[in-house]
């Protein structure tokens, strides 16, 4: 999931080597914390918060045959 999550925002983003993703792992949840440049925060939010629920979307779609829980926060 962390990787997925570290391709997906280093597409997006003006600097990729700023983007960070820490993963906390338990029993039935991931959570997951992006953090970026912050002049890049609006990149990966996007309008009314799309662009990050997109991701979000893919990431849990992902977690599905795991049988697992994601929690995405985005921070700078």
């Amino acid at each position: 999931m962390r990787n997925l999550v570290e391709i997906l925002a280093k597409a997006l983003v003006e600097f990729p080597d700023q983007v960070e993703v820490t993963e906390t792992t338990t029993e039935k949840t991931i959570h997951l914390r992006l953090t970026v440049a912050s002049s890049d925060m609006g990149k990966v939010i996007g309008k009314q918060g799309k662009t990050a629920n997109a991701i979000r979307t893919v990431v849990k779609a992902a977690a599905v045959k795991d049988g697992r829980k994601v929690i995405l926060d985005v921070d700078q």
